[in-house]
């Protein structure tokens, strides 16, 4: 079939088996590139491996460090007329490249939140015959559900409504939007599932099966962000989650500290992912964000921050945190002068002045990119 992108709200709901290949080989290319890391991890277990910063962290184990890798994720394979996800056309072509490579891993498609998913990831570490070094966990999941109870993640303020700009990414218009506050178990469900409880559920399991290394370090993601963003990000329900999953990290940093461990939450720079696109106001500040750091030389995607956390956990030196133990990789993005022009140019802009403001075509771009369209030396006129 010819596969076209077809977008509905903040999803793309095809994706392009070829170019999600062509941007898996990209981003290899790259993490080979920039050279091996002295010692980087042997044996690396990734929980959301498919997508985004998951991805990326699988590729620098295991092209920049000869890491064999262990990736866990739930996506949904080619049936009829409907294309798979991004995220099995991304892991297919890993495991491809990989194993062309000569690079051992394995490929666990199921949920991450299940106990039978972790037995059988457990099961392929041991079958790799070695111990995990490190563990990613990387885990962008909508809902959760165990023993027949579901629990749905929502983006929501919390206390009071949201106000604020915004942009439709498709039409370039920027307009206010208000929001309306979240209920307590619906900040509950979000904690449930995106919070820190299945990372430590992870560590716990590995734990107990005596997989995990001498001197293992394990690492998740955050964001943070600028004051504008803060009600509906770090102030609203994903706030709530991310506050769970720093208290999680330092129950799983007390386990691994006996073994030489460390356990990290890696604050990480906005870019275009499936998660970040469903926020609101996140697009329009990523947009006048891309602008400006790119004008600045200071751009990142998620395979150099990938290569940047790498550096930070394997380098000559304890990996610097600040005062709440967080790796920030969202340094160069809340620099002053950065977070300045962004607020000058937020103050400034309209639908007829965004083009001039902000980079919405490179966030429109990454976007696609995110479901394999727009790629160089793709043909998206071939049957495939």
């Amino acid at each position: 079939m010819v596969i076209k992108p077809r977008i509905r709200g903040f999803i793309c709901t095809t994706a392009h088996p070829a170019g999600c290949a062509e941007r898996v080989r990209l981003d290899v290319e790259t993490a080979e590139s920039a050279g091996g890391i002295r010692g980087g991890p042997g044996l690396a277990l990734v929980i959301g491996a498919s997508s985004g910063y998951g991805l990326a962290c699988r590729i620098q184990a295991a092209f920049a460090c000869g890491a064999k890798t262990v990736g866990v994720s739930f996506e949904r394979a080619p049936l009829g007329d409907r294309t798979g996800t991004a995220g099995f056309y991304n892991t297919a072509a890993f495991d491809r490249m990989s194993k062309g490579r000569g690079i051992a891993g394995a490929s666990i498609n199921g949920d991450a939140f299940l106990p039978e998913t972790k037995a059988q990831a457990i099961q392929a570490v041991k079958s790799l015959g070695g111990k995990v070094d490190l563990v990613i966990y990387s885990l962008a999941a909508p809902r959760r559900t165990e023993n027949g109870v579901t629990w749905n993640s929502v983006i929501k303020p919390v206390g009071s409504p949201f106000r604020g700009k915004s942009v439709d990414v498709q039409t370039g218009q920027v307009s206010e939007v208000e929001i309306a506050p979240a209920t307590q178990s619906e900040i509950d469900a979000t904690v449930k599932v995106m919070g820190g409880e299945d990372w430590l559920a992870w560590i716990r399991a590995l734990d107990e099966e005596d997989v995990l290394a001498e001197n293992c370090v394990s690492a998740a993601f955050s964001y943070i962000g600028p004051e504008k963003t803060h009600a509906i990000y770090k102030n609203g329900t994903i706030g709530k989650a991310k506050e769970h999953l720093q208290n999680c990290a330092r129950e799983i940093n007390a386990l691994l500290t006996p073994m030489g461990g460390r356990a990290f939450v890696s604050v990480n720079k906005a870019l275009v992912t499936q998660a970040s696109s469903a926020i609101p106001v996140v697009p329009l500040y990523i947009s006048l964000l891309y602008r400006v750091m790119k004008d600045a030389g200071l751009h990142e995607d998620c395979q150099a921050q990938a290569a940047r956390l790498f550096g930070l956990l394997y380098g000559d030196r304890a990996a610097p945190t600040d005062a709440q133990g967080r790796i920030r990789l969202d340094d160069w993005e809340m620099r002053q002068d950065i977070q300045a022009e962004v607020e000058r140019r937020w103050q400034a802009v309209t639908s007829e002045n965004i083009a001039r403001l902000a980079d919405l075509q490179g966030y429109r771009d990454d976007f696609l990119r995110l479901f394999g369209f727009g790629l160089d030396g793709v043909d998206y006129d071939a049957d495939v």
